[in-house]
């Protein structure tokens, strides 16, 4: 318990590192305003004497005290402390590393570099069971108050933000801002898929009490077994099926084939589990 809840906490730090690098190293300068509280900041950073960074962080904390007022206050702390850390963290690379044009002159480079820093952040916290604040508290309010199919409600504001970018910068801005905020919304559940990768395996063997034992004294995983009989040879085996992380695998499959040799190995990816030992609901 307590090596899951410093992995979590690790994974939402580093997640409020890469999303704070990505907006304000590569979307600030550039104009990028691909939707949300960053894309709202920059827009507003450009119309007002006031930075994007700390635009950033005036409309986080009012939407943190709009959750604080319509919402569970328990559900909002690991929210609050992400939102309060990654908006901070920009505000002061704002003042310690002051930057008022792109790194590079090469905006796809920087637009591939923007959406990517900032999808990893977003889903290394939210696979740690939380989220960056902004307009995420405004659609578990829509989703509490209203019978608005809130992720189209919130797809409609990004693509005007990101639009509003047309006015504000220029066509080019533009429509570099709404291709990341496409290539966003895909590319972070991909990223939370691949950082939840299981393996599931499925072994047919004549050593059952070997291989499991390995399995729970050494991987600390659970073993369901069951009896099979070959159709064609008319063997009586058993089948093991067991789940475990992704780098745990290539020493599982290694071990069955120096306990048994003749084991039938089954291997499937699988994007989630749920359950003792890997993912709470």
């Amino acid at each position: 318990m307590k090596s899951n809840k410093l992995k979590n906490f690790l994974f939402m730090n580093i997640g409020c590192v890469f999303l704070s690098v990505g907006v304000y190293f590569f979307k600030i300068p550039n104009g990028f305003a691909t939707g949300g509280v960053t894309g709202i900041g920059t827009v507003l950073g450009r119309l007002s004497p006031i930075t994007p960074a700390v635009w950033i962080l005036i409309l986080n904390i009012t939407l943190l005290l709009l959750g604080f007022l319509f919402l569970e206050r328990q559900n909002l702390i690991k929210t609050m402390y992400c939102s309060m850390f990654y908006s901070a963290l920009t505000y002061v690379f704002e003042l310690f590393i002051p930057i008022s044009n792109p790194l590079t002159n090469q905006p796809l480079l920087e637009l591939v570099y923007a959406v990517l820093l900032t999808a990893i952040g977003s889903a290394m916290i939210f696979n740690s069971g939380s989220s960056s604040g902004g307009t995420d508290i405004a659609a578990l309010i829509l989703k509490k108050y209203t019978k608005l199919d809130v992720g189209k409600a919130l797809l409609v504001v990004d693509f005007f933000v990101a639009a509003s970018s047309i006015f504000v910068f220029n066509m080019k801005v533009g429509l570099f801002s709404l291709l990341g905020l496409f290539a966003k919304a895909f590319l972070v559940d991909s990223v939370i898929e691949s950082l939840n990768t299981c393996k599931y395996f499925i072994v047919i063997t004549t050593k059952r009490d070997e291989i499991s034992q390995y399995i729970m004294e050494n991987l600390h995983h659970g073993v369901t077994v069951n009896g099979v009989v070959g159709e064609y040879t008319k063997d009586q085996k058993e089948m093991l099926h067991t789940v475990c992380k992704r780098a745990e695998a290539i020493r599982l499959k290694k071990k069955i084939k120096e306990i048994d040799s003749g084991a039938f190995i089954i291997v499937t990816t699988s994007s989630e589990i749920i359950g003792r030992g890997f993912r709470s609901v």
